[in-house]
């Protein structure tokens, strides 16, 4: 049974790929293997994808806590402590059982990644997942951030509800070297990083973003699920200062002449909510893949 659905083969075929895409989706397992398990442990922070129930709007929400608050419960579960504050957009969803969730720890002290898919379970400490897709990717685009220190006196301040871009937003989307983006297919979420040089988000307008979408590892699970789903949200967070930027909508796939692909996010929604991490990364060194912005 293959492990990708309809919409990941219908982009891996428009780019050629499908091939690589059956070797590289050998690596697609259930089980959270002891380095894996190792890696978790080690991590303050875990991105979750999912879609609200209540509302179908698809959300992208960051999870912090001391190492140790995210770990393999078993080979095929994994356990976290706590979750997103109450405010959080999906926060009621994260405690629905049954709710299909994406999730990725990503580390920039060592330039390593890895997601997890799988079935939620409220917990009476946080949420489990049944892992039913545990894989890490190449570090290509991820920015190494050689420190992250844990600032206790930090106080979040008011979420800030939105249906555009305002300046304040449009700014730290401009100055974004990574972001997170969720995406969802009938029977499964999918959280993943995107990462380039300042500049790589274009603002369009207030309510559109763009950005390319750079040569990864073929699998073509976001776009596969857009291909199919257009709903997804996007999480930008500010390394230094804790304030995030969540924001909700559709996303669409432009194919060029030469092979290259521009996704294009449509805003309906959105959170803005300043010092909402409790974490303080160093400065980044940018990845030496990252390929220049055109001015």
């Amino acid at each position: 049974m293959s492990v990708y659905h309809a919409g990941s083969r219908a982009v891996q075929d428009l780019a050629g790929v499908r091939d690589r895409a059956d070797h590289v989706g050998r690596s697609l397992t259930p089980d959270i293997k002891p380095v894996a398990a190792a890696f978790l442990e080690l991590q303050p922070l875990l991105v979750v994808g999912a879609a609200d129930p209540a509302t179908g709007r698809v959300w992208a929400s960051p999870v912090t806590g001391a190492p140790g608050f995210v770990r393999a419960a078993g080979p095929r579960r994994m356990s976290v402590t706590g979750g997103p504050p109450p405010a959080d957009p999906l926060a009621a969803a994260l405690t629905a059982p049954g709710i299909p969730v994406g999730t990725i720890a990503l580390d920039p002290r060592t330039r390593r990644r890895m997601r997890l898919n799988g079935r939620l379970r409220p917990t009476p400490r946080g949420f489990a997942v049944a892992a039913e897709q545990v894989f890490a990717n190449c570090p290509k685009y991820i920015q190494r951030r050689e420190t992250c220190e844990r600032v206790q006196d930090r106080v979040p301040g008011t979420p800030r509800p939105l249906t555009a871009l305002g300046d304040e937003q449009a700014a730290l989307v401009a100055a974004a070297d990574t972001f997170f983006l969720a995406t969802v297919h009938t029977d499964g979420a999918d959280a993943s990083h995107r990462g380039g040089n300042p500049g790589f988000v274009r603002v369009v307008s207030p309510r559109e973003l763009a950005w390319p979408d750079y040569p990864g590892n073929a699998m073509f699970r976001s776009l596969g699920n857009l291909h199919t789903d257009p709903r997804a949200g996007l999480l930008f967070l500010d390394w230094t200062t804790g304030t995030t930027l969540q924001l909700t909508g559709s996303a669409r796939t432009g194919f060029g002449a030469g092979g290259e692909r521009t996704v294009r996010f449509t805003v309906t929604g959105g959170v803005h909510t300043p010092a909402a991490l409790p974490l303080r990364w160093s400065a980044p060194g940018y990845s030496p893949a990252n390929p220049d912005i055109p001015r």
